[in-house]
């Protein structure tokens, strides 16, 4: 409801989800089944949608795209913290070499780095 979400509320939304069957009527959003289907919608191939696709909060998606090579580019927030453990952040999986480009840094007076590679 907060004014200074106003743009990030008018994004479409899309869910990857296998278990759901509708879509919240607060917050709707189209509901993906596979990775293929998040291929299509990266192709351009669902509807008119266009833009960049963001993942909030889902660590198993995140390393299921990148094994699917479905990542372009990667935004990593740094906490100034170091866990004894904890969830990996990429995947396990035997994969080639993804090389990364910083395209953006920015550090914060909390300590926290924000930084932004294109994935080659």
């Amino acid at each position: 409801q907060m004014e200074d979400f106003a743009r990030y509320n008018a994004m479409p939304r899309f869910v990857v989800s296998t278990t759901l069957d509708t879509d919240d009527e607060h917050w709707p959003a189209t509901i993906l089944r596979n990775l293929d289907e998040v291929r299509a919608l990266k192709a351009g191939e669902l509807g008119d949608f266009d833009g960049p696709i963001m993942v909030h909060g889902s660590g198993t998606l995140v390393k299921s795209l990148q094994e699917e090579g479905l990542i372009d580019k990667l935004h990593l927030l740094v906490f100034p913290v170091l866990l004894g453990q904890g969830k990996r952040l990429f995947s396990e999986a035997e994969l080639s070499a993804q090389h990364l480009t910083l395209e953006q840094h920015e550090s914060y007076s909390n300590g926290i780095q924000k930084m932004v590679f294109r994935i080659k």
